[in-house]
């Protein structure tokens, strides 16, 4: 089921991102077999299997890759294989007797996607760094936070999702519909700074035509505008209001019961100030939830910020089935969505077993070679 359906792919284990790519193409249909290490890396961040979420929807084997018959047997599973995935530093599959060279010999279709902060090349390539680093270098960090305070750190969607997994992910799947033109495979290289940079395009343009300030906290986007930004209510909590467009804004007002000549042309900076006051008292007079409701009968731009608990309750997740419950975690369903080719809910991350190992296997080699591969002790 799903778009991907037929797509193999190999998968080196790896952290946050390489891990992210490998489950937005299993959500689509595509198999993917993950090579686990023998002692997986965890960041620190150890929980129980089934709370590993990127992993989920494919089994594993673990395999010591400084072993040849390891090696050599990645090498084989790369002969069926569409793509690959790794995200080690540069040079490291090299050694390993993994790289791309080796792998083309085997597969000269191959689709050889390698995920890094820096990339391949460049005087970082071999610098450690995570994702507020990599964000930090492209301009995107400085431009987040309010008026004269630093910068805000934000959690690690923008660099390691956005910029690194979505975009390895776009990368292989479009290299794998040219080879099948071409019958030839290529290095697809996934710098995380390459991807954050490119989800700031339209802000670069903005920068360029004059329209956007190095001074963070006073553009239209980013908290300067008092009609796009989070008010805190009178029990604590927030909503965000994004009234960009006249016809908006005039419907938040109307729904605040604020009078336009108080603040003034919306679109005037030096009106911003004002309007911010005026808006931060008047959401302090209610309840988050009870300027929702009353704001739900105008086309204002406004929704509540919920936590992530809250997120699985509310009506519009629930009726769209955004956020599933698979085995008791609630957890991101498949997106984006499609009309024929359905996509299943996605199996939880598989425990290293004998039998998942055997089924992890099954698509790839003949029960024979598995069996011989076990007698061996290449998998366990």
């Amino acid at each position: 089921m799903g778009p991907l359906a037929g797509m193999k792919i190999i998968e080196l284990a790896g952290i946050g991102p390489g891990p992210m790519c490998a489950m937005l193409l299993s959500d689509l249909g595509a198999n993917v077999l993950r090579i686990d290490r023998k002692e997986p890396s965890d960041l620190g961040y150890k929980r129980p299997l089934k709370f590993d979420l990127t992993l989920r929807g494919r089994k594993s084997v673990a395999l010591d890759l400084k072993s040849p018959d390891a090696v050599n047997l990645v090498l084989r599973l790369v002969s069926e294989a569409d793509a690959l995935i790794e995200g080690f530093r540069p040079g490291v599959t090299e050694r390993l007797g993994l790289g791309p060279d080796a792998c083309f010999k085997r597969n000269p279709k191959l689709v050889y996607g390698r995920m890094t902060g820096w990339g391949q090349t460049g005087p970082l390539a071999m610098a450690a760094g995570h994702d507020v680093n990599y964000i930090a270098i492209t301009g995107v960090l400085n431009a987040i936070g309010r008026h004269r305070q630093a910068p805000a750190v934000p959690i690690n969607i923008i660099g390691d999702m956005a910029g690194g997994s979505m975009y390895l992910a776009l990368g292989i799947l479009a290299a794998v519909i040219e080879a099948r033109t071409s019958g030839k495979g290529q290095v697809v290289d996934a710098a995380i700074v390459d991807g954050a940079a490119s989800l700031a395009t339209s802000l670069f343009g903005m920068r360029a035509a004059g329209m956007l300030s190095n001074e963070r906290g006073t553009n239209v986007l980013d908290s300067g505008a008092h009609f796009y930004d989070v008010y805190e209510c009178a029990d604590g909590k927030y909503i965000s209001v994004g009234a960009v467009e006249k016809k908006f804004y005039d419907q938040l007002l109307e729904g605040l019961g604020i009078n336009p000549l108080d603040i003034g042309p919306h679109m005037d900076q030096e009106n911003w100030a004002k309007g911010h006051s005026i808006l931060s008292k008047k959401f302090r007079t209610r309840t988050r939830s009870e300027w929702c409701e009353l704001l739900k009968r105008f086309d204002a731009c406004v929704a509540p910020v919920m936590s992530w608990d809250e997120a699985a309750n509310h009506p519009h997740l629930k009726a769209r089935a955004t956020l599933v419950d698979i085995d008791g975690v609630i957890q991101p369903a498949p997106a984006p969505r499609f009309s024929r080719t359905i996509p299943e809910l996605p199996v939880p991350p598989a425990p290293l077993s004998p039998e998942n190992t055997n089924a992890a296997l099954a698509g790839w080699l003949s029960s024979a070679d598995i069996d011989s591969l076990r007698a061996v002790g290449t998998i366990r």
